[in-house]
């Protein structure tokens, strides 16, 4: 698949080197322009484009990038992606940490839900809860004992199929978890996030989460 990433940080530059691993056409793009990324270019064989152009004709878009920075992407951009692309923001919401106050958010709306807002576009919810270390070398063949379950949350039911099957093809199981409106399940503070738990054990996790965010992750 033709696959657009923005954003090469840890969870970005980790999903670049797995995906063009897997034979994929990884075009790649972040806020200081292709010069910058010589170096994961020659590393992986990834395409380096402007954030204008990066989602032209791919398949999945994968935004990794600071939450605060969502409102900072070109309009429209997105609309030079295929026909029903997938749409996958990894990212979190750190106020105290990076992010400063996003009121929607603080009021209870799910990061997930103000990210698509932002967009326009509907997006799923992934990657947003594994160390990148983790999510570069911890994937292992499907059935394999200790395999880490991560949750997608989204609605559309033919792009979520898309990313369950990206995500298993990475060698973790991929875990329904719901509608976007239901992402807060797996945010910062959740049970499900940061842990190495296998796909039973986020399904737990996520049913045990509360809305209510934890004084580590509210402003």
């Amino acid at each position: 698949m033709k696959i657009g990433i923005i954003g090469t940080g840890e969870i970005g530059g980790n999903l670049t080197r797995l995906l063009t691993k897997l034979g994929h056409d990884v075009h790649i793009a972040n806020s200081r322009g292709p010069h910058t990324l010589i170096d994961l270019v020659n590393e992986t064989g990834a395409k380096a484009a402007d954030i204008s152009d990066v989602a032209r004709g791919a398949e999945v878009v994968i935004i990794s990038i600071p939450l605060k920075n969502i409102p900072d992407l070109p309009v429209g951009f997105l609309n030079e992606a295929a026909s029903n692309a997938a749409i996958i923001e990894t990212c979190n919401y750190y106020p105290k940490q990076r992010d400063g106050l996003i009121a929607p958010i603080e009021a209870g709306m799910p990061e997930s839900k103000w990210v698509e807002q932002q967009l326009g576009k509907s997006v799923f919810k992934v990657f947003n809860g594994i160390w990148s270390k983790h999510l570069l070398e911890r994937g292992l063949p499907k059935g394999s004992s200790g395999r880490i379950g991560l949750p997608v949350a989204g609605d559309d039911p033919h792009a979520k199929e898309i990313i369950l099957q990206l995500v298993e093809s990475l060698g973790f199981d991929a875990v329904d978890a719901g509608g976007l409106a239901e992402s807060w399940r797996q945010q910062p503070g959740t049970p499900s996030y940061g842990k190495e738990l296998n796909g039973d054990g986020i399904r737990q996790a996520l049913s045990e989460a509360s809305p209510i965010r934890t004084k580590e992750f509210t402003a």
